[in-house]
């Protein structure tokens, strides 16, 4: 079995794709309905709520995750706290060590996804 990707259902896929381009510096690929963005292998898919229901049935909710935390392994989280400051208007966790061994930032997408960026902490 592979992990294949993650999709996000919202009511707003042009505006949740151009956040995801500034935030993991990659293109999205799709239309009004259904993007996908790869950054470094992985498959980040952002789906209208609409497009959701026609392909799969069944009722979707856009903007009602509040469990799952999408996490990006980042060179520097110190770096990207700087450089994504503007982007988000949410912050969960500023930069901090983790007991387990990651520098770790917490935020929250526009549709209010959570999203955690990490770096591991080098070891001594």
């Amino acid at each position: 079995m592979k992990f294949a990707y993650t999709r996000l259902i919202t009511e707003d896929v042009p505006g949740l794709a151009v956040f995801y381009e500034k935030l993991l510096g990659v293109p999205a690929k799709g239309d009004d309905s259904y993007v996908e963005l790869r950054p470094s292998g992985a498959i980040l898919a952002i789906a209208s709520r609409r497009a959701a229901t026609f392909a799969y049935g069944g009722e979707w909710f856009a903007r009602a995750n509040r469990s799952a935390i999408l996490e990006f392994e980042v060179e520097s989280v110190d770096a990207e706290r700087v450089r994504v400051d503007a982007l988000i208007t949410e912050w969960l966790q500023e930069p901090k060590d983790m007991p387990w061994g990651n520098r770790s930032m917490l935020f929250r997408d526009p549709d209010g996804n959570p999203v955690n960026f990490f770096t591991p902490i080098a070891s001594p």
